[in-house]
């Protein structure tokens, strides 16, 4: 068992590795476990018998559930043993039985941004990047390779397949298959996903519906329209859009259809009706 400092709390039925690097003000619970390749940052909580392995970092401020389980091999039959890792921010919470898997390839890294909340039985497989301030409900299976963008929040109850892209500040609805890209701003819903329109309700917690005097919310929705209610294929349809100047959100939502459409790619969600 590591040495413990008079600011870490240390359960006396914890195994914690003393080569693992715990920061002051780290808790960690009874029946834990801590192995020799993690760091721990200030201030941050493990609850009992979560299992923090491999090469694991954890920022500071981060609140681990009971049964969480953080670090472990990638579920990918490819994985050979090689010298991955999961990269961790600050201030997220991972609730109970949350599982985060280390990523493939040799050098390779699954990464969380900072002020995430994963609700209980969350699953990221290997080589996930995911930024700040997302919210996913409980019992979400992403596969591997996945990207969310900050401030998404996922509906429980789901799958999201490999490879897929969540843009920022969508909204995807509970039970929906999530086997396509998800443009960013937009709300998606059902078996098999559809966008649904613009994530309004989101848009206007977030500010943007007042950016630019309301000028940016209303050049994206003209932008969503053109997109997903003309008669326009989305390549014509992005080309029409670039012959505007573009505000930041639409800029974003039009960078994102070029990328999502690009070579090798699923391709973005289809809108309901079509």
């Amino acid at each position: 068992m590591s040495q413990q400092t008079a600011s870490q709390q240390i359960h006396p039925t914890a195994v914690v590795d003393p080569k693992a690097k715990l920061a002051p003000g780290v808790v960690i619970g009874p029946g834990a476990v801590v192995g020799p390749q993690v760091v721990i940052g200030e201030n941050t909580t493990v609850g009992p018998n979560a299992v923090l392995d491999g090469r694991l970092t954890l920022g500071r401020d981060n609140k681990v559930f009971p049964g969480a389980c953080l670090g472990l091999p990638p579920q990918d039959l490819k994985y050979r043993g090689a010298e991955t890792e999961v990269v961790i921010g600050d201030g997220n919470t991972l609730r109970e039985c949350v599982t985060i898997n280390r990523a493939t390839e040799e050098g390779e890294v699954t990464r969380i941004g900072n002020g995430n909340l994963l609700m209980a039985y969350c699953h990221l497989g290997h080589n996930c990047d995911l930024g700040n301030n997302i919210v996913m409900s409980n019992a979400i299976q992403v596969a591997g390779h996945v990207v969310i963008e900050d401030c998404a929040v996922i509906g429980g109850c789901l799958g999201i397949h490999q490879f897929v892209h969540i843009g920022g500040m969508a909204m995807v609805g509970g039970m929906t298959r999530v086997d396509r890209d998800v443009p960013p701003y937009c709300l998606v819903e059902g078996h098999p996903g559809r966008v649904r329109g613009l994530n309004r309700v989101g848009l206007r917690r977030s500010g943007l519906a007042t950016n630019h005097d309301g000028a940016e919310l209303k050049q994206l929705q003209q932008i969503w329209t053109l997109m997903y209610r003309s008669d326009l294929v989305i390549a014509d349809a992005l080309q029409q859009a670039r012959s505007q100047l573009l505000l930041p959100a639409s800029e974003h939502f039009c960078r994102f259809l070029e990328s999502s459409t690009g070579q090798g790619r699923r391709g973005p969600m289809p809108v309901q009706g079509r």
